[in-house]
C-alpha cells in the first residue's frame, strides 16, 4: 500500500487522503470488533469480503437514488468516496426482534414486528453509543429536523431494498446500521448515505435455517465468520460458487445474485 496521509482510524477501517479535493480513501481492515471493542480479533480475507459486498450494496441502492458517498472500486481493500462531514449518529433499522432490543423491551429473539422499528444511537464509545430520541438529536445540534427525516426515509427505503435483494437469495435481514455524513458543494448541503452495508452491519440470517450469515457469529463465538462472509458473497454474484477470495487475484465478473435451492450446499 503506497505511504498517504492518514485522516482517520477506525476499528474496522482507515480513510487516507485521496487523489482529488472533495475525495477520501477507504482501506477495510480485517479486525473484528465486538462489544466496543472489547472484544478484537484479526480474521484474514474480512475486509477483502466487506469492501466487495458493499460496493455491490451501494451500486444497487445508487439505481434505486440513494444518494451515496462511493465512487468506485480501487483494489481489493479500497474504495475511491466522497469526503463527508460525519452526522454523529448510528441509523438501526429492525425488522425482527435480535440483539439489545430483546434485552431491553424483552422480545424473544426472531419475533418479526408488524413494521420496521427505527432507532438513533449517538456515536460514542465511552458511553457506549446510547439510544437517543429524535428531540435529543435536535437539542442537542446533532442533527436537525429536515435532516432527520431526511435519514428516516432514506433508511427506510434502504430497508426495503435490501429485504428484497436478500430475499431473492435466501437470506432474511433482521435489522442493519448505516450512517450518513452531509456533503458540501458550496452553499449547498445534501445528506448522503456514508460508510459501509456489509455483513459487519447487517443481521442476516438464511431463511431456510436460520443459520447467522452476519458479524453474530464472532459475537457469539460461533466461528466461521469469513465463511459466512464468503457465503453472502457467492449468494450475491459476487463470487462463483467455487470461487475464494484474496488480496491477490481479481474477482471475475459475475451476473448478480444467484437463487439459493435447497440442496445447495451451506458453510458450517
Amino acid at each position: 500500500m503506497a505511504r498517504r496521509k492518514q485522516i482517520y482510524e477506525g476499528k474496522a477501517k482507515i480513510l487516507y487522503e485521496g487523489p482529488e479535493p472533495g475525495t477520501v480513501i477507504q482501506y477495510f481492515k480485517d479486525d473484528a470488533t465486538a462489544f466496543n471493542n472489547q472484544k478484537h480479533a484479526v480474521l484474514e480475507g474480512k475486509g477483502v469480503l466487506n469492501n466487495r459486498i458493499s460496493e455491490f450494496v451501494m451500486l444497487g441502492l445508487e439505481r434505486i437514488c440513494i444518494p451515496t458517498h462511493f465512487i468506485k472500486r480501487l483494489n481489493m481493500r479500497e474504495q475511491l468516496i466522497y469526503h463527508v462531514e460525519i452526522i454523529p449518529l448510528e441509523v438501526v433499522i429492525r425488522n425482527v426482534a435480535a440483539g439489545s432490543i430483546c434485552k431491553r423491551l424483552g422480545f424473544k429473539e426472531g419475533e418479526p414486528f408488524a413494521r420496521p422499528v427505527v432507532e438513533f444511537y449517538y456515536k460514542k464509545d465511552e458511553l457506549g453509543d446510547p439510544l437517543v430520541s429524535e428531540d435529543q438529536i435536535n437539542a442537542f445540534g446533532w442533527a436537525n429536523p429536515q435532516e432527520i427525516d431526511d435519514m428516516m426515509a432514506y433508511t427506510l427505503r434502504i430497508n426495503d431494498y435490501l429485504c428484497g435483494m436478500f430475499a431473492g437469495v435466501g437470506i432474511q435481514l433482521i435489522d442493519f446500521k448505516v450512517e450518513f455524513g452531509r456533503q458540501y458543494d458550496g452553499d449547498l448541503m445534501r445528506i448522503i448515505l456514508a460508510d459501509e452495508i456489509s455483513p459487519d452491519s447487517c443481521r442476516l440470517w438464511d431463511i431456510e435455517t436460520g443459520e447467522i450469515l452476519d458479524k453474530d457469529r464472532f459475537r457469539k463465538d460461533l466461528g466461521g465468520l469469513t465463511d459466512a462472509y464468503t457465503e453472502v458473497a457467492k449468494r450475491l454474484g459476487i463470487l462463483r460458487k467455487n470461487e475464494e477470495i484474496s488480496d491477490t487475484e481479481e474477482i471475475s465478473d459475475t451476473k448478480g445474485p444467484v437463487l439459493v435451492s435447497n440442496n445447495d450446499d451451506k458453510k458450517d
